[in-house]
């Protein structure tokens, strides 16, 4: 009985391209995905870095509003605090405000806290982030 003449050598077998696009597949694959979810954990990194602007502008704007420095600075805290509620990290959030307390004058509030980048990966790479947002102060109202 002769050989099968149908079956390939092993030297046809291994010039072959069979298979071929499924290792290319294999090695993609995981390339793609991990620099899928590295441009979402950069997405969320500047959505926290947004929200932080936000939470000061909000606590500005808030302090701004009140009669005395006192009032201003607890006004300003609880609006940061509420704005940026689930930013921060550790939920330790800094509120500096300060400014020139005088009608015309401008109420500045600068927040800082630890964003939680891209720890949803299991990288820790907690980020600090500082933002700053300045309100005037009307000038024709009673500041004590």
């Amino acid at each position: 009985m002769p050989a099968d003449s149908t079956r390939p050598s092993l030297a046809q077998r291994l010039r072959a391209d069979d298979g071929i696009s499924t290792i290319e597949l294999v090695i993609a694959t995981p390339l793609l995905l991990l620099m899928a979810l590295l441009l979402v954990g950069f997405g969320l990194m500047v959505q926290s870095r947004s929200s932080l602007d936000g939470a000061a502008r909000d606590a500005a704007r808030a302090g701004a509003l009140q009669r005395d420095f006192q009032t201003a600075t607890a006004e300003a805290t609880s609006a940061a605090h509420a704005s940026a509620a689930g930013v921060c990290a550790n939920g330790d959030m800094q509120v500096n405000p300060s400014g020139d307390w005088r009608a015309g004058g401008m109420f500045t509030v600068t927040i800082s806290c630890d964003v939680r980048g891209l720890a949803w990966l299991g990288i820790n790479a907690n980020r600090r982030v500082t933002s700053t947002a300045t309100a005037p102060l009307d000038t024709f109202r009673r500041t004590s």
